[in-house]
């Protein structure tokens, strides 16, 4: 069993009614990682959810707090979100650097993951802009400069590249994947693994960083780039669990 903490994968929408001479707002909360998270808890595994905005508080600042975890998680979370807690942004006072934190917690031994989103390698408009944060020189790719995504409104069908105990007999023979709508581009860095791979780009990548494990994951894990038909494929539960646990060291 891996203990995990998983960050991100939350928002909130403020929209704006026009009903003729009058408008008014309304707002609206909502969550993205219920697959996986369910899927890691049916696979026995224990897991600490932090939405966004709890992240931006509660994620853990030192190597010693982060130790509580075997296993990391970032998915759909813009690196500013961890790099400016409000004591600095708004009261203009020191703080830890968390990525840096993240980063040698995973050196030391550690199992970190990114999972693809409009906030998370570099993102929309490079926004999420990870590629220039401590937690890069850990990752198993390199990032683009930019903003790195692809739609694929018309559908991508993933392939599995290599053999890992994260991919072993997902698919049988001729056995086609459901199909994404999105991913981000980034290249695999030497030494890496290439698990599985999307119009001939990485999709999952894994590697090794100092003792630590590392992962990094192109698409989403809910909507829109993974529509249901993906979340609901049994091997979409199975790939995360087994993941947590390679992470983890556990395999």
């Amino acid at each position: 069993m891996a203990r995990i903490l998983f960050a991100g994968e939350s928002w909130s929408v403020t929209s704006t009614h026009a009903k003729g001479f009058d408008t008014f707002t309304t707002t609206h909360y909502a969550e993205g990682g219920d697959a996986i998270i369910a899927a890691w808890r049916d696979g026995g595994h224990e897991v600490t959810y932090q939405p966004s905005h709890v992240a931006a508080t509660e994620f853990p600042t030192t190597v010693e707090e982060l130790d509580q975890w075997d296993v990391v998680v970032l998915s759909d979370i813009g690196s500013n979100t961890l790099l400016l807690p409000a004591s600095t942004f708004q009261g203009g006072r020191k703080h830890g650097n968390r990525l840096t934190a993240l980063r040698d917690w995973t050196l030391g031994g550690g199992g970190f993951a990114m999972i693809g989103g409009y906030l998370t390698f570099q993102g929309i408009e490079a926004k999420a802009n990870y590629r220039t944060t401590p937690v890069a020189d850990v990752l198993p790719i390199v990032m683009e400069i930019g903003d790195d995504r692809v739609e694929r409104p018309d559908g991508v069908r993933p392939v599995i590249t290599g053999e890992h105990v994260t991919v072993d007999g997902l698919a049988g023979v001729g056995e086609e994947l459901p199909e994404l709508l999105g991913y981000q581009r980034f290249v695999a860095r030497p030494g890496a693994s290439t698990l599985m791979t999307v119009d001939d780009e990485p999709l999952l990548v894994v590697g090794e960083a100092g003792r630590g494990r590392t992962l990094a994951y192109a698409s989403d894990i809910g909507p829109h780039w993974a529509p249901t038909e993906f979340t609901d494929w049994p091997g979409f539960a199975t790939m995360w669990q087994r993941a947590a646990t390679w992470l983890a060291g556990q395999d």
